[in-house]
């Protein structure tokens, strides 16, 4: 076996760091920390860390798309292995609920960097980046259950992601002060509104 590569072993590191920072970024949010306190919160000292990422911001920047890298085919599996409407539907809207579950300070932290991007232009370009793919992922999940309705869809792709994430950041909201039963509350929504973004019709079951 050929040995790793420097640029391997580097880019390995910068995960590495990227995945000590989103735990510090997730729980103090983007302003309160800096990038000697992500590094006081990591098995790495201030000087590695600065080493890898010039400054907070080139750290962030890093750690947001690594993370966000995995998140947009989330929803895949359901997309994929859904055979009926009603079934996508449930299948979704427990998704939604364990991702909240699961990670709701990464969730928090991206809802932060979101909006530090109106007002810090080092991070617009990457926020807008990781919006446009989380529209995509969305926008999966819309056109399966459109295809699987046997209906078009009702509403376009930046509709339908502005509707579900606006749901999804109400509930990681009340998530974090209610708990568990807001999770509920959620899929009770999911369930009215998708069956709203394909035209007018017989409401799927779950059996079909």
């Amino acid at each position: 076996m050929s040995p790793t590569r420097p640029v391997d072993k580097f880019d390995r590191r910068r995960d590495e760091l990227a995945e000590s920072a989103l735990l510090t970024l997730g729980e103090m949010g983007y302003a309160r920390a800096s990038l000697r306190e992500i590094a006081g919160n990591s098995p790495f000292s201030h000087g590695v860390v600065h080493y890898y990422f010039q400054d907070k911001l080139e750290l962030v920047i890093y750690s947001v798309r690594y993370y966000k890298a995995r998140c947009v085919t989330r929803y895949d599996a359901v997309v994929r292995d859904s055979t009926s409407a009603g079934e996508l539907v449930e299948a979704f809207a427990a998704k939604l609920g364990q991702t909240i579950r699961e990670e709701a300070p990464m969730h928090r932290l991206w809802y932060d960097l979101r909006t530090q991007s109106m007002f810090e232009d080092g991070l617009r370009g990457a926020i807008t980046e990781i919006d446009a793919a989380l529209e995509a992922m969305i926008w999966r999940v819309i056109d399966r259950y459109a295809t699987l309705s046997g209906r078009p869809p009702s509403v376009t792709s930046p509709a339908a992601y502005g509707m579900l994430d606006g749901l999804f950041q109400q509930a990681l909201l009340a998530y974090t002060a209610g708990g568990e039963p807001v999770l509920d509350g959620l899929a009770a929504q999911v369930r009215a509104v998708l069956p709203l973004m394909v035209t007018a019709g017989n409401t799927p079951t779950s059996s079909g």
